[in-house]
């Protein structure tokens, strides 16, 4: 456990008598200090006057302690480094409150025992099961109906063109896409701070027609795309979005290298014919670092995210045309801001327990590895004014999350060469078949779970694989014998399972189960095991939507002045989705949503 004097030392923090007595907070600790104006600008701050997006409280923080580079060397000897995470220079508010018991951000996924400086308590608080439902916990879980009704009669606060709800991938896209064709853009997250789903995407993006296949030497088409994304949808795809998706992939690719993004890295997700997962060179996962490219992209163009903003309703004129929308800041309140046009960016619901539930049964209680801000506020709000929704009760089980935690194992680990086995050390399935089957077959094993199985040549390949053994998951031993004890399974069954792999690998034909692309033996020891099991993942489902990335009403007609995309949509992946599809849709739908939603708003 984390010494809470080796931790406080580590921030730069003074232990200063009885500033950290039992019953300490951060704010009576700055107090000794100066006063409020140590942290805010007046002595006489009001929790009104505190910004919403806490920017000028953090870059208070980083005169004092550093920036987060600063403090991620002063903590790099912990077992721990909690400034060095995929969470990138998020606010320090969002971990370090002043008035209340801090929150480690990073335990709304993981589960580190961690002494906080000014706790109470150990924060340790993910857990296996954990599928939020939306009016717990937080503030901007919760809808104060009586101080809604207030910010509906009273005027605008604030005037746009353009609203774009959700801070993940897609948010950012079309903020900046809106921003670049010429309107008066606001980009609103609830969370503390931004990334959102996309924050956590491990594999890649799937893209057609690229410099880095031309180098490679892939052969690949728009065809080809678009029948592998229609077969892993099961054929109820929305074929326009989806050729839309393919043909402009490759596009979607150049914008994020414009913007200081590397995509160079290519290999195969599961369901697709050929090389086209693009992903950073370096091995990194490739949400972390799209979002912090878009970050500083968004900082650049004058649209950085307002974070601790939740919207909580639509609200349309007179001629069901976008009027404004109603925001939950933390610190304002609710209030009333007018938008020419909205887009929804908002993410899946794959965190809200009661709609999983109740659109897809058979998943109640079912761990999820998405990001706790997936609660399905951007579709509540567009159903309530009159949106349609389409394939809204397929929900994703992504076969390999973590077993007993929330951790998502990328498919990349498969992709470049780890093969599955059950708890007897069995093969059972193609490696690279879809999500659904992969899942399917996993939950037909006994003890409903399985391993993947690499070995050290995996291992220095993907930096994102040396992350889940810093987070104590991976089971290793230098003899394929000791791995299989390490895992519980039969040492003569793994090596013969092995041994055949290998041998299928050598004459470049899986007889077993049909694999197309071996790109790696498991014969280099150290081997290694990380068990796994079906978790949620993804919400096909969502809000329909034309070509134009217009919401459609239940007459199929588009509501004017809305606009949708990523994952709040459905029609894109039809009835599952492949790998690498997600953040290619994040950014070609993102840019397209933003830009048709700045053209409407500067028609009118």
């Amino acid at each position: 456990m984390f010494q809470l004097k080796t931790l406080i030392a580590a921030l730069g923090f003074a232990l200063a008598g009885s500033a950290f007595a039992a019953g300490a907070d951060l704010a009576s600790f700055h107090s000794k200090m100066g006063g409020c104006a140590v942290c805010h600008d007046t002595n006489t701050v009001t929790a009104a006057a505190v910004p919403d997006d806490e920017r000028d409280l953090n870059a208070k923080c980083n005169t004092c302690h550093g920036g987060y580079k600063a403090l991620a060397e002063k903590s790099k000897n912990l077992p721990f480094n909690p400034h060095a995470s995929h969470l990138g220079n998020i606010n320090c508010t969002s971990c370090h409150k002043a008035h209340e018991e801090p929150k480690l951000a990073c335990n709304d996924c993981h589960s580190f025992d961690m002494k906080m400086p000014f706790a109470s308590k150990t924060d340790k608080s993910a857990k296996a099961t954990d599928a939020r439902k939306a009016g717990e916990g937080s503030w901007d879980e919760r809808i104060d109906e009586k101080a809604l009704a207030a910010a509906l009669a009273a005027p605008a606060r604030e005037t746009v063109d353009v609203v774009v709800i959700g801070a993940g991938s897609t948010g950012y896209n079309a903020a900046i896409s809106a921003k670049r064709a010429g309107a008066n853009v606001l980009l609103l997250e609830k969370h503390a701070f931004s990334g959102g789903n996309s924050m956590l995407a491990a594999g890649g993006y799937n893209a057609v027609g690229t410099k880095q296949q031309a180098k490679k030497g892939v052969h690949d088409t728009v065809e080809s795309f678009i029948a592998d994304t229609m077969k892993g949808g099961r054929g109820k795809n929305d074929p326009e979005l989806v050729r839309i998706l393919a043909e402009e992939s490759a596009a979607g690719i150049e914008w994020l290298e414009s913007l200081g993004a590397n995509m160079d890295d290519l290999k195969r997700s599961g369901g697709a014919a050929h090389d086209r997962t693009h992903r950073p060179a370096d091995g990194s996962s490739v949400g972390p670092h799209i979002i912090d490219v878009l970050r500083a992209a968004a900082e650049k163009e004058g649209v950085p995210a307002r974070v601790n903003s939740r919207v909580v309703k639509i609200n349309l004129d007179a001629d069901h045309k976008i009027e404004s929308v109603i925001v939950h800041g933390k610190h304002s309140g609710y209030y009333k801001l007018a938008a020419k046009a909205v887009v929804l960016a908002t993410g899946g619901f794959g965190m809200n327990n009661e709609m999983v539930s109740f659109y897809r049964p058979t998943f109640k209680g079912m761990t999820s590895s998405n990001n706790v801000t997936s609660t399905g506020d951007g579709l509540r709000m567009a159903l309530d004014i009159g949106a349609s929704a389409t394939d809204i009760d397929w929900v994703q089980a992504h076969p390999t999350v973590g077993k007993e935690s929330r951790i998502l194992i990328s498919e990349t680990v498969r992709g470049v060469g780890a093969v599955m086995v059950n708890v007897k050390g069995e093969r059972f399935v193609n490696e690279l078949t879809t999500r659904d089957r992969a899942s399917d077959a996993i939950l037909a094993q006994p003890e409903r779970s399985a391993w993947l199985v690499f070995d050290s040549q995996l291992y220095k390949k993907a930096k994102m694989v040396r992350g889940y053994d810093h987070l104590g998951m991976l089971r290793k031993a230098d003899t394929v014998e000791g791995l299989a004890k390490a895992m519980g399974a039969d040492p003569k069954t793994l090596e013969k399972t092995l041994a055949d792999y290998n041998a299928y690998r050598a004459a470049g034909k899986d007889e077993a189960f049909g694999r197309a692309d071996m790109p790696l033996s498991i014969d280099k020891a150290p081997f290694y095991a990380v068990a796994v099991a079906p978790g949620i993942h993804h919400t096909m489902g969502g809000v329909a939507i034309s070509t134009e990335s217009e919401v459609l009403d239940i007459q199929s007609r588009p509501i004017p002045g809305l606009y949708a995309a990523g994952e709040v949509t459905g029609g894109v992946h039809g009835f599952n989705r492949l790998g690498g599809n997600a953040v290619a849709d994040t950014v070609v739908f993102g840019r397209r949503a933003g830009e048709h939603a700045a053209k409407y708003a500067l028609s009118k």
